[in-house]
């Protein structure tokens, strides 16, 4: 089956934004973002669901999806995981995400190369029962403004192709009980999404938060319980078991050496149907806190709860504490906090809100310099042109994402980047030390504009004045 000849269906939620605020047209609801139960048009069926997968997900299914199913759980859901034209999509996907070989050193591209005959098989090992997925390989990476390392597991391709394959089939009927205010690693949903509303209730008041972290996790989810969650709505006894194969899966260093094996807790960071599990597994918080009536904004396991009074904030703390404690998770005891919004302010997602305003955390900017700094080292070979090219490449990326920031964040940040370019070109001009001086006259703004270095401040006034139009 050619791959070309389907269509992946995804969408996003992106919205436009205007300088110092994030922009919404959407009315705050506790409820899931779901249809009505009583819609049966099928004709339009998949307008209501846009991302699914149309060769998994038919409008006989989707109908049942909205209306019920007897029982009120699915079964005989693994003939859509083995069936050829979901493997086929799935690899498309995990092809489109690139990523490493896992423990068996197979590329993406060795895989595809005998694509029909691998997907093939595969397909006859889920249908027959004896598929088996390989160790997940373990790689430790840098935490952004820590000197703490993160656990990055990777799976085989087979295995991200056969974890894509689980997910289409189970991720519209998790889709449809998940909270409003859940936004991580769902259709038509992202980060930008969770940061309007934090900022629609800062604006509306609640500046008392609870700045809550999960300690590590992804790691100690409880399997017992987490298949339970997912028992809720599958009955499908074959599903369950893979599901159990990924989570059991043995863990390996990068010296192939065990790290863990058959781990009783824990999905990996960097497997395909983590995500949805980890927030299937936070999807009775949601529903709890929704319930008590707080205002709880979740991105994964990063989530804020937003409350008007200190004591409202002390009392949805204590709730999801005793939460967590009897899900088997822990809160990290210092990270975890109650603070102001307006006296001492706040991190979420990348963005530090503080005083009604909002800009970069320290850790995003440190990252970003980070990046430049790599991009623009004085001893560079290559021509100024093509590093310049290199640099607007990160500049539009990270200008992308925090361009809600306050004006004033920007101007600093291209003068600092046209001193790197100073400095190289004086290290190429026989001079010593950074961009100053005379340099400034030498090589002006005006110069760098010419060369098309992509400028955050002057981006930023076009977005604001086109927007008020």
């Amino acid at each position: 089956m050619p791959i070309v000849a389907l269509k992946l269906r995804n969408g996003s939620g992106a919205k436009g934004a205007q300088e110092g605020r994030f922009v919404t047209n959407r009315t705050a609801t506790t409820e899931p973002l779901i249809v009505p139960t009583g819609a049966k048009q099928s004709g339009d069926i998949y307008d209501r669901w846009p991302w699914v997968e149309v060769v998994v997900w038919t409008e006989r299914m989707l109908t049942a999806l909205e209306t019920g199913i007897k029982g009120g759980k699915w079964f005989s859901l693994i003939d859509k995981i083995y069936a050829l034209p979901n493997l086929y999509v799935a690899f498309a996907r995990v092809k489109a995400n690139a990523g490493a070989a896992g423990v068996d050193q197979q590329t993406i591209e060795m895989f595809e190369q005998d694509l029909d005959a691998n997907l093939a098989n595969l397909s006859k090992g889920l249908r027959e029962g004896s598929y088996r997925p390989a160790a997940v390989r373990r790689e430790m990476i840098p935490k952004l403004g820590s000197r703490e390392l993160r656990p990055l597991g990777i799976p085989t391709v087979r295995d991200r192709v056969a974890q894509t394959a689980l997910r289409n089939v189970l991720e519209p009927i998790f889709e449809r009980t998940f909270a409003a205010h859940s936004y991580g690693f769902r259709p038509q949903r992202g980060a930008k999404d969770a940061l309007r509303r934090v900022n629609e209730l800062l604006n509306a008041g609640a500046v008392w938060v609870v700045d809550a972290d999960l300690k590590s996790y992804f790691d100690t989810i409880p399997h017992k319980q987490l298949r339970a969650r997912v028992e809720e709505q599958v009955a499908d006894g074959r599903v369950l078991e893979l599901l159990d194969a990924f989570l059991e899966q043995d863990i390996l260093g990068e010296l192939h050496e065990p790290v863990a094996v058959e781990p009783e807790t824990g999905t990996p960071q960097g497997a395909v149907v983590s995500p949805l599990l980890a927030n299937i597994y936070l999807n009775p918080l949601d529903h709890l806190m929704a319930e008590r009536g707080w205002e709880m904004v979740r991105y994964a396991d990063d989530f804020v709860i937003l409350c008007r009074t200190e004591a409202a904030a002390k009392e949805a703390l204590r709730e999801v504490e005793q939460w967590t404690q009897a899900a088997g998770l822990t809160l990290h005891p210092t990270k975890t906090r109650i603070v102001n919004a307006v006296e001492d302010g706040f991190d979420f997602l990348g963005y530090h809100f503080e005083r009604g305003k909002h800009w970069p955390r320290k850790k995003s900017l440190q990252k970003f310099k980070e990046t430049i700094r790599d991009e623009t080292r004085r001893n560079h070979g290559q021509s100024l042109a093509r590093i310049i090219e290199r640099v607007n490449r990160t500049l539009r990326g990270w200008y992308e994402y925090f361009k809600h920031s306050n004006r004033w964040t920007f101007k600093p940040l291209d003068q600092w980047i046209r001193m790197r370019l100073r400095s190289i070109l004086r290290r190429r001009a026989g001079k010593r030390g950074r961009g100053r001086g005379s340099d400034h006259q030498r090589w002006p703004n005006a110069y760098f504009d010419a060369l098309g270095l992509f400028n955050l401040e002057a981006a930023h006034a076009r977005d604001c004045q086109s927007l008020q139009r």
